[in-house]
């Protein structure tokens, strides 16, 4: 069966040139108008992702995704016309798992859907369980990470910030976000210790830490790790 994806966005060039796109590309696209409308057919269909624009004629997009969120774990990517880094953080503090500006390429969205829908189907319920990337593997149970079969040394905190980011791949994880679940409540401002730790791991993990392949940083908003 075809992927149901959710498009909600009130424009309605970019929900013809979203319909055709997805049904291009093998998926079965449902494109609304309204966020109110958007919820309604999210609770009927179940998509497996949701397509967001967060100017929304009678609701606010974090507002959608904050409702959504009640009772839906599916992906969503914000497609929106605004920039600024405040908006992109709101939105991924608010639960969205990437953040597109408007105007954007059907390639690299059609990417970043196909990336969001892998990490679902790949969603560990096990805690045990292994993370591979290329030849970088992190086993939970042992607290070993290898890499080229090679075991690596690394802090507790270097593991947990690598566990993290190797378990939401792909996905842009804020520094707010990190710090909170790394170091608890309190430390959400602390982004120095996120420098330092990146920095740190980079130079384990990387071919060359100055050019950065595996832990990517989003300027101003967060990291994401790369497969």
């Amino acid at each position: 069966m075809k992927e149901t994806i959710l498009v909600v966005d009130d424009d309605s060039a970019i929900r013809k040139l979203l319909e055709v796109a997805l049904g291009a590309a093998g998926y079965h696209p449902v494109c609304i108008a309204t966020g109110k409308e958007g919820l309604n057919r999210a609770a009927i269909d179940a998509p497996a992702l949701v397509l967001l624009d967060l100017g929304l004629p009678d609701m606010d997009g974090k507002e959608f995704l904050s409702r959504f969120r009640e009772w839906s774990q599916s992906p969503v990517i914000v497609l929106s016309a605004r920039s600024g880094e405040s908006e992109k953080i709101a939105a991924l503090e608010g639960g969205c798992d990437d953040y597109l500006t408007k105007p954007f390429g059907t390639g690299e969205l059609l990417a970043r859907i196909k990336a969001a829908l892998r990490r679902r189907g790949n969603s560990m319920d096990d805690s045990s369980a292994g993370l591979l990337s290329d030849n970088l593997s992190l086993d939970i149970t042992s607290h070993t990470v290898m890499l080229d079969k090679e075991e690596l040394k690394l802090t507790p905190k270097e593991f947990e910030l690598l566990k993290i980011l190797m378990q939401n791949s792909g996905k842009v994880l804020t520094h707010a976000w990190l710090l909170k679940a790394i170091w608890g409540v309190g430390y959400q401002n602390e982004t120095h210790y996120l420098r330092v730790f990146i920095n740190q791991l980079r130079q384990k993990i990387e071919t060359d830490s100055a050019r950065p392949k595996r832990i990517i940083t989003e300027t101003g908003i967060g990291y994401r790790f790369v497969k």
